[in-house]
């Protein structure tokens, strides 16, 4: 099943548009995990279970396993999501950009050794920087577009000929470099005037949405900007779920289910 059809039917199955992101930072695990070897591991899986029937998808992000030495770890826990829950779609949040040999090298780690449906992208060294990922015709590309932080604006605004940035790279990405049908665009929640701008430009393309929870993006304006034939976004909320517990205590998995839960719920409320 490619990704699209993967994100689909999650869309439907979980009647959910929430994606869980996987963002480890040992300082705010419970502290019986801050020092076990695969520590990391074990607190993914547990947020894995207690959310996998609340998510369209779970977003693991690259930097905060590199920066631990933990891609290892990574690695297990992309198992542990294709074996258990290979109905919700699998997006590796990597933001790579590059060209030729070294683009299809990161398209090697993002598929073959994590095993991901999608990995994020920045289109900013142009078609040549995404064309090797489209070899795996299946699997999904998820172009940065306009970005949730404010500093976006120092490039994405700028303007292309009467029309921002971003919404050029949105008319690419829906055109001519969606070449298997499987691209979506990383649009942030931060802003739902240009969510809807976007959304005008690219019909039922996905949606990648971060900016809620801890970031204080606005859901209902969020999910009214963006949605298309009920569905159509990815809202992603990582640390707001993760350490839903300010102590990080031992029950953190089920604090991240109720709060799953109640974003998932208020996303519905709009759909």
């Amino acid at each position: 099943m490619n990704f699209i059809n993967k994100l689909s039917a999650a869309w439907t199955t979980n009647d959910s548009l929430l994606c869980v992101g996987l963002d480890p930072d040992l300082a705010r695990f419970p502290s019986h995990l801050q020092h076990q070897p695969d520590g990391i591991v074990t607190f993914c899986k547990a947020i894995i279970d207690a959310t996998a029937e609340l998510a369209c998808a779970f977003k693991p992000q690259i930097a905060y396993f590199a920066a631990l030495g933990a891609e290892t770890q990574l690695e297990k826990i992309c198992d542990y999501l294709r074996q258990h829950y290979p109905h919700i779609a699998l997006i590796l949040d990597a933001k790579r950009g590059d060209i030729g040999a070294t683009a299809q090298q990161y398209a090697r780690e993002a598929y073959d050794r994590y095993g991901a449906d999608a990995v994020t992208l920045s289109p900013y060294m142009g078609f040549d920087s995404v064309e090797p990922y489209f070899e795996w015709s299946d699997r999904g590309q998820i172009i940065l577009c306009r970005t949730s932080n404010a500093g976006g604006s120092d490039l994405q605004a700028l303007d292309v000929g009467g029309t921002p940035l971003y919404q050029h790279v949105a008319a690419l990405v829906a055109g001519k470099w969606n070449r298997n049908g499987q691209c979506a665009l990383v649009v942030g929640a931060t802003f739902p005037a240009e969510l809807a701008q976007v959304r005008a430009i690219v019909g039922d393309m996905p949606l990648l949405v971060p900016g809620i929870g801890a970031q204080g993006g606005d859901v209902a304006a969020t999910v009214r900007a963006g949605i298309t034939g009920g569905a159509g976004m990815m809202i992603s909320s990582s640390r707001a779920i993760l350490y839903a517990t300010p102590a990080a205590g031992e029950d953190f998995a089920a604090a991240a289910r109720r709060v799953a839960f109640e974003t998932r719920a208020e996303i519905n409320l709009y759909r």
